[in-house]
């Protein structure tokens, strides 16, 4: 009697357990970092979206640009990284799959991404600001401009050649 009463207490504690070691297991972590054109991005929004789009999880970077987002589900997410405009600057994917629910990325933003997200978050600023006091020209301002164009352009190379002869 004893041995059965052992048995069934043991096999309840296992099945308890079971759904508690399934749950523990399904959670996921993407961790990586976020770079720009000069380095590492510090403070920046870190997002992951699940298969439909919506986002499933967020993190802010360190000041190595290093993040970790968890609590994630199996699946295929897309890691996008967002300004604080709201402009997504640098997106990569990241895979997780039961048994295998971490993954590393690095997500570089490029540097036109840079500046159109500094040039719309200062425009919208201007925007908001000039309304109010009249049209105003920043520093902020001129350097997002002077960042945004300089993306676009390609760069130039040019050679001096001496039209002498002499070296």
């Amino acid at each position: 009697m004893r041995q059965i009463f052992a048995l069934t207490a043991i096999s309840a504690v296992v099945a308890q357990m079971s759904p508690l070691g399934a749950q523990a297991a399904a959670i996921g972590v993407v961790s990586g970092t976020v770079n720009g054109t000069n380095g590492a991005l510090a403070a920046v929004t870190v997002q992951a979206l699940d298969a439909t789009g919506a986002v499933a999880g967020s993190a802010v970077t360190a000041a190595t640009g290093g993040f970790s987002i968890t609590g994630l589900t199996a699946g295929t997410f897309t890691i996008q990284v967002v300004s604080e405009a709201g402009a997504v600057i640098g997106a990569s994917t990241a895979t997780l799959v039961e048994g295998a629910m971490v993954a590393t990325v690095t997500v570089n933003a490029t540097a036109a991404a840079v500046a159109a997200a500094a040039t719309a978050a200062t425009a919208s600023t201007a925007a908001a600001s000039g309304a109010a006091t009249g049209s105003v020209l920043t520093t902020t301002a001129v350097v997002a401009a002077v960042g945004a164009a300089a993306a676009t352009v390609a760069p130039v190379i040019s050679v001096n050649e001496d039209v002498s002869g002499s070296r």
